[in-house]
């Protein structure tokens, strides 16, 4: 917040308005944005195998959404509830086939900045990510 503030023409508007004027996302949209490029970097294995975490992707996922479904784990105890393999299936799962179905990461960053352009998140950090298809998605900064 402060540093926006470093532009003097804009010091005086809200911080809402100053991340808007200056094309700035809020730390909660890079982080949500950064988690489902990882999530489709270790699905895509770019990564070492030996080093991948443990995403079940859903056998039956044949009707709706697209065939790299994640399976929605069920957790007891709130520490893993905000851990990375369970904060990002929901927002996974929503993602339209178009978007999941790139070739490379550079390309699945462009369809996914499209695909989310017009959400609130970029410059509000009050609100949440919309059309996630899921009522009881856990958002980790909501504590």
């Amino acid at each position: 917040m402060r540093t926006t503030k470093l532009a003097m023409k804009l010091k005086h508007l809200k911080y809402k308005e100053r991340l808007e004027r200056l094309k700035l996302p809020t730390l909660r949209y890079r982080c949500t944005r950064g988690d489902t490029i990882e999530v489709y970097k270790i699905l895509t294995e770019s990564y070492c195998k030996s080093v991948n975490l443990e995403l079940k992707l859903h056998k039956k996922s044949v009707t709706r959404g697209h065939n790299l479904k994640l399976v929605n784990s069920r957790c007891h105890y709130d520490l893993r509830k905000y851990s990375f393999a369970v904060r990002v299936v929901n927002i996974w799962n929503s993602l339209p086939d178009s978007v999941i179905s790139a070739n490379n990461a550079n390309t699945f960053k462009n369809r996914l900045d499209k695909f989310w352009a017009n959400q609130e998140l970029i410059f509000d950090y009050k609100s949440s990510l919309t059309g996630t298809g899921n009522r009881s998605f856990v958002d980790i900064f909501d504590f």
